[in-house]
């Protein structure tokens, strides 16, 4: 292990904590994993501009693949070689933020919309994806 690294966590221990924390991430293949289906591609990329964004404040890099309307992000640490608290920490960001809905004018609390594991944000009155 890498003097600077976290410990990696326990396969059993990643499982509860996505089941209870992150409950669209999977583990597979030794990454957490995570895919978003957009509107199309402005969509996905704007989902990849955002996720690089967090990913660069927290100087922790995801891997991604970008279709037209499908980011798949995953997640380890490679220095660990495995998952770290880092990982947790990253995916939960950006869950927080993709997630995010602003006030609309008929309601008084902010909402988040999944459906089917469909991603929906109103970012502006011009830009909408779904």
């Amino acid at each position: 292990m890498h003097p600077n690294s976290l410990p990696t966590l326990p396969e059993a221990t990643v499982q509860q904590r996505l089941s209870e924390e992150l409950p669209h991430w999977t583990l597979e293949g030794g990454w957490i994993r995570r895919k978003y289906r957009t509107s199309g591609w402005k969509a996905s990329l704007i989902l990849v501009n955002t996720i690089g964004h967090l990913a660069e404040v927290a100087w922790h890099h995801p891997d991604l693949s970008v279709t037209y309307a499908m980011v798949i992000v995953k997640l380890m640490t490679h220095s660990a070689k495995g998952i770290t608290e880092r990982d947790l920490a990253l995916a939960k960001k950006i869950e927080e933020v993709i997630q995010w809905q602003p006030l609309t004018l008929d309601s008084n609390s902010l909402k988040s919309t999944l459906v089917e594991r469909s991603l929906c944000l109103n970012v502006s009155p011009h830009l909408q994806w779904c």
